[in-house]
């Protein structure tokens, strides 16, 4: 009897690839659309066209002769995305609501829907690869990276439990980007030349403050910029973990004030775009925010040392293991390969954990180490864990 996959089918090329491949595979195949979102406030012009992607996908489907369904999941991508997304964003952190759809959405609620139309298997068009293996007697899956580097989307999946991925199919995972290209151009499918689609998942491409305003008020503010002479009194001389892993903090006597925002928690570290101040030598970035002053630190040019950091603290709560076995149950340090944002080169570095949570040391200074974002980190290619950085 024939496995049953149910495909993420978002009318893209790459899942609708997936799908073919599947089909070619000997796997009885359908396709699931899932709207998740229905509101176009902060929408830049048609990016994410809704209709569009669901014409796409059911022209898919119709060529490959698979069954085709649809489910609204706006409800819960409101709920477990986008208001996490504020709730994160008014506190003056920087969220990444790909994770959190992954997490809660595609390999939760819509596995579930999935598993309801008889699944065996749920698959997306992520450029990433899962292998099994057999230790102590169990079965383990592990999430390893895309065979296309300019592509690999594991970084995406780095909140994934092992029971999501023992439901998981990434068919495309082994294949680079232009051969995915070529498949569906031979294949005349549909989605052949779409251009792959930007910005929040599912959302599209917003005007951040715009979309913000939904549910945070502008509020007119300072913009401080301190010089980089000052960075020596404000970096930290400790060699000890628990000082150089926490965000640099300021004060407004530190520098100067040369323009005005709308709203603190608009703004994320290494931004650069928005912040209107001209008559500078080089470029402005946000080195630091202060939600509840309402204050947006800046420096000027690319290098500034007070957008450089050494380590970043991971709390115990935040820290998730998509390898369970390969957890330390003692005070230890590791190496590993880590990654602090999506499509970022993998940097070199050692994890100390620790009793309050994890400590990651970093070979090189990291420019724009970012609150709420997530940091991950690889052994030989293989994404072990993830955290939400303090």
């Amino acid at each position: 009897m024939k496995k049953k996959v149910v495909i993420g089918l978002s009318g893209g090329v790459d899942s609708s690839v997936a799908a073919y491949l599947l089909k070619e595979q000997g796997y009885e195949v359908e396709a699931l659309f899932m709207q998740n979102w229905n509101d176009t406030v902060g929408l830049k012009s048609e990016e994410c066209p809704f209709e569009e992607d669901v014409l796409f996908a059911q022209m898919v489907a119709k060529k490959l002769d698979i069954p085709f369904h649809f489910v609204d999941l706006s409800t819960e991508y409101r709920a477990q995305v986008i208001d996490y997304m504020f709730a994160e964003y008014e506190k003056g952190k920087t969220p990444n609501p790909d994770v959190l759809c992954n997490r809660e959405i595609k390999f939760d609620v819509f596995l579930k829907k999935a598993l309801e139309l008889g699944a065996d298997y749920v698959a997306t068009g992520h450029y990433c690869q899962k292998e099994t293996i057999v230790k102590d007697g169990k079965e383990v899956y592990r999430l390893i990276a895309g065979e296309d580097n300019n592509k690999d989307q594991s970084y995406f999946l780095c909140q994934l439990s092992q029971e999501q991925l023992s439901k998981a199919m990434f068919p495309i995972g082994h294949i680079e980007k232009p051969e995915v290209r070529e498949i569906a151009r031979r294949e005349k499918l549909a989605s052949a030349e779409k251009k792959d689609s930007q910005g929040i998942c599912f959302v599209g491409k917003v005007d951040l403050p715009v979309f913000l305003q939904q549910k945070l008020k502008a509020k007119k503010g300072r913009i401080i910029e301190i010089s980089a002479d000052k960075a020596k009194e404000i970096i930290p001389q400790s060699e000890d973990l628990r000082d150089i892993a926490q965000p640099y903090q300021f004060s407004p006597e530190m520098g100067e004030e040369v323009g005005t925002h709308n709203g603190a928690h608009f703004f994320t570290v290494g931004q650069r775009k928005g912040l209107n101040v001209g008559g500078k030598a080089e470029p402005l970035f946000v080195i630091g925010t202060d939600v509840k002053e309402n204050i947006v630190y800046v420096g000027m040019g690319h290098e500034h040392p007070l957008l450089m950091r050494k380590a970043l603290f991971i709390p115990n709560e935040d820290i998730h293991f998509i390898r369970e076995d390969l957890r330390p149950t003692e005070n230890c340090e590791r190496r590993y390969d880590i990654r602090i944002r999506y499509r970022q080169p993998l940097q070199g570095g050692s994890i100390h954990f620790k009793e309050e949570g994890l400590y990651i040391h970093f070979d090189e200074p990291q420019r724009a180490v970012v609150s709420g974002q997530f940091a991950a980190w690889y052994d030989e290619g293989e994404l072990i864990g993830s955290g939400v950085i303090d």
